[in-house]
């Protein structure tokens, strides 16, 4: 049976990354995350259809989750060498070009087990978005099939009402008010 996730600690990771420019390697780990939100993401493969949509569109609304106090991390199965070929490959010949946030490799399949997203026949990982709270909580998942992109508004609008600190009901927007107890 599936574990929960939400509500506990997320899954500590350590993982080799490259830059959203595509210039330098370096490593992330869960901890560097403190004190900040994070906007975690996981998608099949680099080269593909959908995934550029979802992580360019990301890359887009950087600044909306900058304003939030949000770091977001990208991750996939590929090696950081794939990865910075496809940053630096034009979107005109199916690349990413520069990107807001860097992408992570997940080479070993580890990372996308802890967080139950292993299609382990398939060796690639589901698409997966986890926001994890300042403390390391994790606090939503989402996690869709891979022929399905995700939505950065849903995704913006769900932070928005974790950081408001209250109960908000079905279809609240930011700006309106959350429910008394």
């Amino acid at each position: 049976m599936a574990e929960r996730l939400v509500g506990r600690p997320a899954p500590d990771f350590s993982m080799e990354t490259v830059s959203g420019d595509g210039k330098e390697f370096g490593h992330a780990k869960l901890s560097d995350y403190r004190g900040k939100w994070l906007v975690f993401f996981f998608y099949p493969l680099d080269f593909t259809f959908v995934c550029p949509t979802e992580i360019t569109a990301l890359s887009e609304a950087f600044d909306q989750f900058k304003a939030l106090d949000t770091e977001v991390l990208g991750v996939s199965i590929d090696s950081i060498h794939s990865h910075k070929a496809w940053i630096n490959t034009p979107k005109e010949s199916n690349g990413l070009g520069q990107l807001n946030f860097p992408l992570a490799s997940d080479i070993t399949k580890k990372v996308a087990s802890d967080y139950g997203i292993l299609i382990e026949e398939e060796g690639v990982a589901l698409r997966g978005l986890f926001i994890i709270d300042p403390e390391g909580e994790l606090k939503y998942q989402v996690v869709n099939h891979n022929d399905v992109g995700r939505s950065v508004e849903e995704t913006l609008r769900v932070l928005q009402a974790l950081q408001s600190g209250g109960l908000c009901p079905m279809n609240w927007k930011p700006g309106d008010k959350n429910l008394t107890v």
